[in-house]
C-alpha cells in the first residue's frame, strides 16, 4: 500500500511538472522578453512626410450612432467593424471597397478578433453579457458564450489555441475554448479590465488592469497571471498595442491623454507624450513603423517609430474618431464615423510618405 501510495505520488509530480514545462509564458518581475533574444534588424529610413490624405468614403448601413474596435484579416482582405449602438458586425471587403454583409443580433458590439485558423469571428456583445462566435463562411452566429458582464478587448493564443476576452467591468478575463465555444476559466485580475492583446515572442497574453495602472503577464497555458508591471505616470490605461519584434508597448491612458512607449526587454517607460483627450483605440503598421491613435475627442493622431523614440508626424481632427484600423498590406487608415450628415460612413486614408 506504502508502494502504491508512493508511486501515486510520483506520479503527480511528474504530471506537474509535465504541465509546468509546458508553460509558454515565463516573464521575470524585470522583463518580458526571454532571454537571449534579438529584435531582427529594421532598415534605418528618413522621417515620412506629415499628414493623410482622404481617399475613399464609403456610405455604411445602420443607424448614425457609436462604433467600436475593428479587426483586419489581411489573409482574406476582410475589415470586420463592430456598429456598437446599432448592435451589429459591418463586414467590408477592403480589396474592392464593398460592403459584404452587415451581421446583425449583437447588442452593444465592442471587441472583435478574427480567428482564421478556426473560420471564427469573435464579437463582444455588452449589451448581453457575452461573446457571439461567428462562423466566417457563413456569416451566421454559432454559438454564444454568456455570463460575462462587460465583454471588450479579445486576443487568441495560437500556441495554447484559446481566445481570451477582457471583462472590463467584471475586473477579468474570460477564457473560451475555439474547439467547443465554450468558456474554460475567468481569470480574476483585481481591478476593471482594458485591452487584452496576445505576445508572440513572450508567449503572453497582456491586459491593461486599467483601476491599478498596471499591465498583467497571463501565461495562456495554466490560466494564470504569472506578472504584474507598473505603468508609473499612467492613469487608467486601457489601449495598447505592440511591436512584438521590437519589444515595444505602446500604452494610452483615458484618465490623462497619456501616450506611453514601453520596453519590453526591461519594462521601463521609455517615453511619454501627450495624445488627445480620452484615446481608445490604437492601429499599429509594423512594415511602415506608424502608429495611430483615436480618441473619444475626435482626433486621430500619428506617429512615426524612430528607432525606439515616437515622433508625431501629425493630427486629424474629425467627428468621433474613435476607433481606426490599418491594413498592413496597402497600409490605407480606415476610420468609420458614426455620423457624417446623418450618416455612418468610413473614411479611408492614406499616409503621406
Amino acid at each position: 500500500m506504502r508502494g502504491a501510495i508512493f508511486l501515486i505520488a510520483i506520479l503527480a509530480g511528474a504530471s506537474a511538472s509535465a504541465q509546468q514545462s509546458r508553460s509558454l509564458c515565463s516573464p521575470t518581475v524585470s522583463s518580458l522578453t526571454p532571454g537571449g533574444w534579438r529584435s531582427p534588424a529594421v532598415a534605418a529610413a528618413t522621417q515620412p512626410k506629415p499628414g493623410l490624405t482622404l481617399v475613399r468614403e464609403i456610405p455604411l448601413p445602420g443607424p448614425a450612432n457609436r462604433f467600436d474596435y475593428q479587426s483586419v484579416d489581411p489573409a482574406s482582405g476582410r475589415i470586420y467593424m463592430n456598429h456598437m449602438n446599432a448592435g451589429s458586425t459591418i463586414v467590408l471587403d477592403a480589396d474592392n471597397g464593398k460592403v459584404v454583409a452587415e451581421i446583425m443580433g449583437l447588442p452593444r458590439a465592442t471587441g472583435v478578433l478574427a480567428v482564421p485558423t478556426h473560420h471564427q469571428i469573435y464579437v463582444s456583445t455588452a449589451g448581453a453579457h457575452e461573446v457571439a462566435i461567428i462562423d466566417d463562411r457563413s456569416l451566421k452566429v454559432v454559438a454564444r458564450v454568456g455570463g460575462i458582464r462587460f465583454p471588450d478587448g479579445i486576443a487568441y493564443a495560437p500556441e495554447a489555441d484559446k481566445v481570451f476576452v477582457s471583462d472590463e467591468s467584471g475586473g477579468a478575463d474570460v477564457v473560451i475554448d475555439p474547439k467547443t465555444g465554450k468558456k474554460r476559466s475567468t481569470i480574476d485580475l483585481g481591478g476593471e479590465a482594458g485591452n487584452t492583446h496576445y505576445d508572440s515572442v513572450s508567449h503572453c497574453i497582456l491586459v491593461a488592469v486599467q483601476t491599478q495602472n498596471q499591465l498583467a503577464a497571463i501565461d495562456p497555458v495554466s490560466e494564470r497571471i504569472v506578472q504584474r508591471y507598473a505603468l508609473p505616470g499612467s492613469d487608467h490605461p486601457h489601449g495598447f498595442t505592440l511591436d512584438e519584434p521590437g519589444r515595444l508597448a505602446f500604452v494610452t491612458s483615458e484618465g490623462n491623454g497619456l501616450l506611453q512607449v514601453v520596453d519590453l526587454r526591461t519594462m521601463k517607460i521609455l517615453q511619454a507624450l501627450k495624445v488627445p483627450d480620452d484615446p481608445d483605440v490604437l492601429a499599429w503598421d509594423p512594415s511602415w513603423r506608424r502608429l495611430y491613435v483615436a480618441s473619444e475627442s475626435g482626433a486621430l493622431a500619428s506617429f512615426w517609430l524612430d528607432g525606439q523614440t515616437l515622433r508625431p508626424i501629425g493630427e486629424v481632427l474629425m467627428p468621433h474618431a474613435h476607433t481606426v484600423s490599418v491594413d498592413p498590406r496597402t497600409h490605407l487608415v480606415y476610420l468609420p464615423l458614426e455620423n457624417i450628415s446623418g450618416r455612418p460612413v468610413l473614411w479611408i486614408y492614406e499616409p503621406a510618405r
